[in-house]
């Protein structure tokens, strides 16, 4: 296998593409200033558009008003971002404008357009439904049932895990607050993308996205990283049972069960301290499958002790990060090296290039090589730094 020399590695121009009801919009790119892009776990993915806009001599504007009698920019038309690396396209995300808000300053020459844009998830978070899911017959319902009920009623496909049975369970809000509040109670990741609604645990095995290469020569990509590693957070979290009159309370111990991303773990079970925990009591109202779940989520989540950010120059990273999904993390070492799995990205395309901040997680320190995916050039980088 030849493989091209080091010095001959290419920075290649990005490009956003922006697509309004499947249509380019070759004739709004003048006046498109940036183009930020947010995904987290914690919230639905969004992206904020700004242009410049000008008023002609019919009194017109040039961004708000293009399209005549139907406006280009209206929320609620279905928008699609991507990345081009060259001939190489790659989706940031998809959704439909939430807000469109045209800016007047005093000075005309500065006026401007910001449009809000949410991924699909929206189509979930437009009316309250008062709604019970438990069948005529009280069979049980899984929770991912009841996500594919939802997906089939708004044109969205599903990749779920089946979670929790409910035998009684109504719901009194949007969709997007029920399924969020079952991936949290099942300790599942929710989100949607490309038209698929996510409800399952977090995918930490298989294949990760390209390496951020940090101090790795010409092959570097990452413009700056750090990690903390936080030791106060708890290994295990103690469940207390509510005691029957005159007996004594019970305890069940729940340590995290994900699969880990390095080759030792993150908890401080090996430095000669009583494990640390910390005590949850069980809540009135639920049984003891959905308390025994919930403290499983919360020690999962606590078991991301170690904690990094840092930004990719997206030319030379040459790819899309994506927030659930796993990244090999290059230079850093033996300790902080390894696999995360990546929690938050902030795109950000402007006239400086093409910007990636980012947040990784992970469970545990210790790089066992990417084996998720095949890197040869890693491997080789990593012989000559």
């Amino acid at each position: 296998m030849i493989f091209k020399p080091l010095d001959t590695v290419l920075r290649q121009p990005v490009e956003c593409i922006v697509r309004v009801d499947g249509d380019e919009i070759y004739d709004l790119y003048p006046y498109l200033q940036e183009v930020k892009v947010e995904m987290s776990r914690e919230a639905a993915a969004t992206a904020t558009l700004v242009f410049d806009t000008l008023r002609d001599e019919t009194g017109s504007w040039l961004v708000q008003d293009m399209g005549g009698s139907q406006p280009l920019l209206l929320p609620w038309r279905k928008v699609i971002i991507e990345a081009a690396f060259g001939r190489h396209k790659e989706e940031v995300m998809r959704g439909y404008i939430r807000e469109v808000t045209p800016d007047y300053p005093q000075d005309m020459s500065a006026a401007s357009v910001t449009v809000i844009v949410q991924d699909e998830s929206i189509l979930l978070d437009r009316e309250q439904v008062r709604r019970s899911w438990v069948t005529t017959d009280d069979s049980a319902v899984s929770d991912a049932d009841i996500v594919k009920m939802i997906a089939s009623d708004h044109q969205l496909e599903t990749e779920v895990q089946p979670g929790l049975e409910n035998t009684s369970l109504s719901s009194n809000g949007t969709y997007v607050q029920l399924i969020r509040e079952r991936a949290e109670v099942n300790g599942y990741e929710f989100y949607v993308r490309e038209g698929v609604i996510h409800f399952h645990p977090p995918e930490l095995e298989g294949e990760s996205q390209a390496s951020v290469m940090v101090y790795a020569g010409t092959a570097t990509n990452c413009l700056k990283f750090s990690a903390s590693f936080d030791g106060h957070k708890p290994d295990e979290i103690s469940l207390s049972h509510a005691p029957e009159e005159g007996t004594i309370v019970e305890e069940e111990k729940f340590t995290s069960n994900l699969a880990l991303l390095g080759n030792r773990s993150a908890s401080s079970e090996d430095m000669g301290f009583k494990p640390f925990s910390w005590k949850q009591d069980a809540a009135n109202g639920f049984d003891s499958l959905e308390t025994n779940a919930r403290a499983q989520a919360k020690a999962n989540e606590n078991a991301w002790k170690v904690i990094a950010e840092g930004e990719l120059d997206g030319a030379l990273y040459g790819h899309v990060l994506l927030n659930f999904k796993l990244v090999y993390v290059d230079g850093t070492g033996e300790t902080m090296g390894g696999l995360y799995y990546v929690d938050s990205v902030q795109h950000h395309f402007s006239q400086q290039g093409y910007r990636q901040g980012f947040k990784l997680l992970r469970n545990a320190i210790g790089d066992q090589g990417n084996v998720a995916t095949e890197n040869p050039l890693a491997s080789v980088i990593g012989g000559l730094f």
